[in-house]
């Protein structure tokens, strides 16, 4: 086994399968990330920062105007969806919070969405999906074999969140997501959130449910909707000095937030996918990931990383615990369980998929066709 090799700027290694080292020992990741912290809105200057927001929000009110809501904010609980939502709110603005309940959020997670929409005044859509079929669907992407588990939960949120826009007539997602504290993660870690041909290969290959209310996209509707129906996605975060800590102070004072003890930690699948088997199963802890972000936007150092990252995933109790929550809220035995732990690792790749789908001649075809009915609806922006 070849001995594994850290970046000499942030703490990401040779987990990654397709990490690049320069001849100073610094990441392809940690290049990429101070590259994408240098492109507006993320580099610009505080004033330049005020400036581009001021008119930001102006076009928004602009575009929501004798609306109901004049944008849609995702909101899980956690730091960042929460900092984003009280920040819209002090930026004058009205928004639809949405949330989807997927049969894992932490009790903690629904007390803090609670509190954070009635004390900022905010409307909440929660969508709650069919549980057998979702059940049945992240059993087919364990069996998969593959580190996307989460793919399911991430796809069906980006669609409730378009669908809100399409149904209130919004033009505008303000996500709590930022370069400041994700701009980094592996390929090889996670894959085809947008691809739903590789969601319901997966499934049709494992699983024994149709997915038939499931909350999806396809390829074509994701190009309607940012093409035909020009809905935006706007990283709000990155129109700030967005710094984790003190976001967290500010939350935890104003809304009465609660912390979780770890990132996406409001879902209690997610804690335990990420902390139990990623690392166990493919070797991969995401820890390293969030902190070398951290660590490339100055918020941490790396001295404070690497201490970190020696704290375990779970104690031997608390393990034990999860996984027999797990396995019973899924309706398996541990024995099956062990079995899909044990099966050999496979990616993105082994799977239907839509890669070089933008190069498709129907992909072209439609693309045509969609600025053609923008051109005859009269939509110019």
């Amino acid at each position: 086994m070849a001995e594994q090799r850290m970046c000499k700027r942030c703490i990401m290694d040779t987990s990654d399968p397709e990490i690049i080292f320069d001849e100073q020992g610094v990441c392809n990741h940690c290049r990429q990330a101070m590259e994408q912290l240098q492109t507006p809105p993320a580099c610009l200057t505080p004033v330049e920062k005020k400036k581009a927001l001021s008119e930001l929000v102006l076009k928004i009110k602009a575009a929501g105007k004798n609306r109901r809501y004049d944008c849609v904010i995702g909101l899980s609980g956690g730091i960042d969806s929460t900092y984003a939502a009280y920040y819209v709110k002090k930026l004058g603005l009205r928004p639809l919070a949405v949330h989807l309940d997927n049969g894992w959020d932490a009790e903690l997670a629904v007390k803090n969405i609670e509190n954070i929409c009635r004390k900022l005044g905010i409307d909440l859509y929660t969508h709650v999906i069919d549980w057998e079929e979702f059940k049945d669907l992240q059993l087919s992407f364990l069996k998969a074999s593959t580190p996307d588990s989460e793919v399911p939960s991430d796809h069906a949120i980006r669609a409730i969140l378009y669908k809100a826009c399409l149904k209130y007539q919004v033009k505008y997602i303000l996500a709590g997501t930022n370069s400041a504290t994700e701009s980094i993660l592996p390929r090889a870690w996670s894959r085809g959130h947008s691809d739903w041909r590789y969601i319901n290969g997966v499934q049709k290959m494992y699983g024994r449910r149709a997915l038939k209310t499931f909350p999806h996209y396809s390829q074509t509707d994701l190009m309607k909707y940012e093409q035909l129906y020009r809905i935006k996605w706007i990283s709000i975060l990155d129109y700030i000095d967005y710094q984790k800590t003190a976001a967290k102070q500010v939350i935890a004072n104003e809304l009465g937030w609660q912390d979780y003890g770890g990132k996406h930690h409001e879902s209690v699948y997610t804690k335990f996918f990420q902390s139990y088997i990623l690392p166990i199963k493919f070797g991969y802890d995401k820890r390293k990931a969030h902190l070398s972000s951290l660590i490339c936007s100055g918020q941490i150092s790396r001295q404070q990383a690497l201490q970190e990252i020696k704290a375990a995933l779970y104690s031997d109790r608390a393990l034990e615990q999860g996984i027999d929550y797990v396995i019973n809220k899924f309706g398996i035995s541990r024995d099956e369980f062990q079995t899909i732990i044990a099966a050999p690792p496979k990616s993105y790749s082994d799977y239907p998929n839509s890669r070089g789908y933008e190069q498709s001649w129907y992909f072209k075809l439609v693309a045509k066709l969609a600025r053609l009915l923008r051109f005859k609806a009269g939509v110019r922006r």
